[in-house]
């Protein structure tokens, strides 16, 4: 994994090689080996040494973050006791060393996020929750943390989003629960969430999910409008449009549409969700090693895609309607600046306030949805809403 190899891939190929380990064990090794990844730019500052073989960098986890006591970490890591290295005593001098960042992304973080950058870095370093959207159509969320309870999981509600759930405790094989399998429920961020809640699709509706992926904000739609009306979903990735369908009838949705090519203008949808291509920043906390596999071209890559997007959605879009832009990530040149751009050349355009009657005010800044896991709990989203004049 130090040399580049995805973590998940690096944990799936220990374990298979050490089969005979037991259940806890497999679970230590897969946090060790998570761990080391994640924090492979402090390991290097503790060590004083950016090439370290990897039971001193074991050593300096073990000893210098988890704090066991040198001995025990020695012996753990298969270093000698007689050459365990001494760790720099020093506190990190800089965002990057602190939370183990490349020195790109800490420097963008700060201009960006300001005095809040150092408490959503610390974010970035602990693992997310496992968040839950109920399916109205199937159960309420009451009825649904009740029935996962008597399948043995604890849930408590979530702050922001009315159909989020997270679950307590060691995350469970959720996809071996009949709950699942009867579509009472979709995993999904409780941020996200609130981007497919944004659009308040309303039954009857003809409604496009432009960038539907494998649909989880789709599905959302479809029981926000009751499963009825049109609801199309396009795509570029036909595999994504297949499991799009897959889940769309385990929600028990039947009038899904998707769409293999780009809609045409003259669409006229009474709303349209553009949840944009981006670089991602908002859930860095889902993988260790997604920081180290981006690289700084990636702020600037997104924003002319991400306005022609806003121009397709805009003539899809009928007189009177809604259009959601949403990203997940935290940078301006992707987020108001594309808004800002996009209003410039269509005065038929204006903002309104994101979740208005609903939405609590800490979820709204300057008039867009911003959420991140330091303030909320939730990986980090921006949303605008923009209607289009009826006139």
């Amino acid at each position: 994994m130090l040399a580049g190899s995805p973590a998940e891939r690096v944990v799936d190929r220990t374990l298979r090689a050490h089969r005979s380990l037991s259940s806890p064990q497999r679970q230590a090794l897969k946090e060790v080996i998570f761990n080391v990844g994640l924090w492979r730019r402090r390991l290097d500052f503790l060590l004083d040494h950016p090439t370290a073989p990897p039971p001193l960098i074991l050593f300096a986890f073990l000893h210098g973050l988890a704090h066991l006591p040198a001995p025990e970490a020695a012996s753990l890591s298969g270093v000698g006791e007689g050459s365990t290295p001494t760790l720099n005593p020093a506190p990190p001098p800089s965002l990057a060393l602190r939370y183990s960042l490349p020195d790109w992304l800490a420097d963008h973080l700060s201009q960006e996020l300001g005095p809040d950058a150092d408490a959503f870095c610390a974010h970035l370093n602990v693992p997310g929750p496992v968040t839950l959207r109920t399916n109205p159509l199937r159960n309420s969320r009451d009825d649904l943390a009740s029935r996962l309870r008597s399948e043995g999981v604890s849930t408590r509600p979530g702050a922001w989003s009315p159909l989020a759930l997270h679950v307590d405790g060691p995350r469970p094989n959720l996809y071996a629960l009949p709950s699942l399998q009867e579509g009472r429920f979709e995993v999904q961020d409780e941020g996200s969430q609130l981007l497919g809640l944004l659009l308040d699709a309303q039954p009857g509706e003809t409604v496009l999910d432009l960038c539907a992926g494998a649909g989880g904000k789709t599905l959302l739609l479809g029981a926000q409008m009751r499963d009825s009306g049109k609801l199309l979903a396009h795509d570029p990735d036909p595999e994504r449009l297949d499991r799009l369908l897959q889940r769309s009838s385990r929600a028990g949705l039947t009038r899904v549409q998707v769409l293999r090519s780009p809609p045409t203008p003259g669409l006229d949808a009474h709303r349209v969700l553009v949840d944009a291509p981006c670089s991602e920043l908002g859930p860095l906390r889902r993988g260790p090693d997604l920081r180290f596999h981006a690289s700084p071209d990636v702020l600037s890559r997104f924003p002319p895609l991400q306005l022609e997007l806003l121009h397709r959605a805009a003539d899809l879009l009928r007189p009177g309607g809604r259009l959601v832009y949403a990203t997940c990530t935290v940078n301006r040149a992707e987020n108001q600046d594309v808004v800002v751009a996009f209003l410039a050349s269509r005065p038929d355009f204006h903002p309104v306030r994101p979740g208005q009657g609903w939405l609590p005010v800490a979820c709204v800044r300057d008039g867009f949805l911003f959420v991140a896991p330091h303030l909320h709990g939730t990986d980090a989203f921006f949303a605008a809403v923009l209607e289009r004049s009826a006139g």
